[in-house]
């Protein structure tokens, strides 16, 4: 193989580490942030107060009294499978032919443990200030090396951590104002296996690394309209990210080019989203508040891939759309010590049709959720929330050329759903 061609292939590789990034904060991104949220669908969390909502919102801190300390834990349990639907290979002889492998593939979405912090410490009468640890795009997805899907995918996995310093400021009884920086490092896992010249040869493998930082803000503002009423509004920036990686190519055999095997270095550039939410929450009774949550999300930003290696570089344009989600709630207190919530939200996918990958088997989503508190103390509080995930079924139709020369079409079928269960606990001191 000429350098020009080990630098193409790695090239595409790095393209597809960055794909599976983008696409997994899309198709799973993790909006369980907030534990005391989960239980009404994180709806009206952009006008709700305290470190608990310090993601939707950097204003939320600007009324707390005294410090405060939130931390959850969500287990994500999901059931999911993927069947292939006539997928083909065409090699360079050339021949075309199907894919073979195994063509079901189950759980390919991995459970998880998504954990969230923040804290909130007034500075004075007029200032606070808030830090939080949030993981918005973590997930792992695999396949079992001799599936139908493992020319596309066989392990993704992308674990991030969003780092943010807030200043929240209250200017009078009615208005309060937020602000926000954040880091965000993301860490990213990606393989797949490589067609060889005969479908009697073994498949090679394509693993790949890369890792991180990007940087974005956020605003918001909170207006209490009457001590029953709050409005929220908030923006959080979209986010440029960096990955740098490594890319090992093994088991490619003669007539391909052996020298394939080897490993190079590159980058390559992706943007995540911004995001725009509006909400209120109004307590109709003293004990019964409603809450309601739009929030547009900018995936039209994931415009293309980017990248570049020694002696060139490429450009994979995209075709991600905004979504605009829309969730409702409500909060009842039952006793002095016992809070009761429900919630649903609809989230529709960015995801194409065209074009959409076995990585990412994402389709649009339907939440339901119902949660709890419980005031163990004044000073404590203990919040509890179970949700259920609906995917609707969603098709995979891609066609991508390999390293190695040959075309591969995928034609398959994603069906899942999920159960959410959080747990977190919210402490003044």
């Amino acid at each position: 193989m000429a350098l020009s061609r080990k630098v193409l292939a790695a090239g595409a590789a790095l393209a597809a580490l960055a794909a599976a990034s983008q696409a997994s904060a899309s198709g799973f991104y993790l909006q369980e942030q907030s534990s005391r949220g989960a239980g009404r669908a994180y709806s009206g969390e952009v006008a709700d107060s305290g470190a608990a909502s310090l993601w939707w919102n950097p204003a939320a801190i600007a009324g707390v009294e005294h410090a405060e300390v939130y931390g959850g834990l969500h287990a994500v349990l999901v059931n999911s499978k993927v069947t292939d639907k006539g997928s083909t290979i065409t090699r360079p002889v050339p021949v075309t032919t199907g894919v073979g492998g195994v063509g079901t593939a189950t759980d390919v979405i991995n459970d998880g443990v998504v954990p969230n912090f923040a804290g909130a410490w007034r500075l004075n009468d007029k200032i606070v200030l808030g830090v939080s640890m949030a993981a918005p795009y973590n997930f792992t997805t695999e396949y079992e090396a001799n599936s139908w899907a493992r020319y596309d995918a066989i392990k993704s996995r992308l674990t991030t951590a969003d780092l943010q310093a807030t200043l929240a400021y209250r200017v009078n009884d009615k208005l309060d104002l937020g602000v926000g920086i954040s880091g965000v490092y993301a860490d990213a896992e990606l393989s797949n296996a490589l067609p060889n010249a005969s479908p009697l040869q073994a498949d090679g493998r394509q693993e790949l690394t890369g890792d991180g930082w990007g940087y974005g803000w956020t605003v918001g503002a909170q207006f209490h309209a009457t001590p029953a009423l709050t409005f929220g509004a908030s923006y959080r920036s979209k986010t440029e990210h960096t990955l740098k990686g490594d890319v090992a190519v093994s088991g490619i055999l003669a007539p391909l080019p052996t020298a394939s095997n080897r490993t190079i270095a590159g980058e390559a550039t992706i943007t995540t989203p911004w995001m725009a939410n509006v909400g209120a929450r109004w307590a109709v009774t003293p004990k019964t508040t409603l809450n309601a949550q739009v929030s547009r999300v900018g995936w039209s930003e994931f415009d293309a891939i980017r990248v570049t290696f020694a002696g060139g570089g490429s450009v994979s344009e995209q075709n991600y759309k905004d979504i605009t989600t829309v969730a409702l709630g409500v909060d009842h207190q039952l006793t002095p010590r016992l809070t009761l919530r429900g919630g649903v939200q609809k989230d529709p996918t960015p995801t194409p049709d065209e074009g959409r990958t076995a990585r990412v088997p994402d389709g649009d989503r339907m939440l339901y959720a119902v949660g709890a508190t419980w005031a163990a103390k004044p000073n404590l509080n203990l919040d509890i929330a179970a949700t259920y995930i609906s995917f609707d079924d969603s098709e995979i139709h891609r066609t991508d050329a390999t390293a190695t020369g040959s075309s591969v079409t995928l034609n398959g079928l994603a069906t899942g759903h999920a159960t959410v269960l959080s747990t977190g606990v919210r402490w003044t001191f």
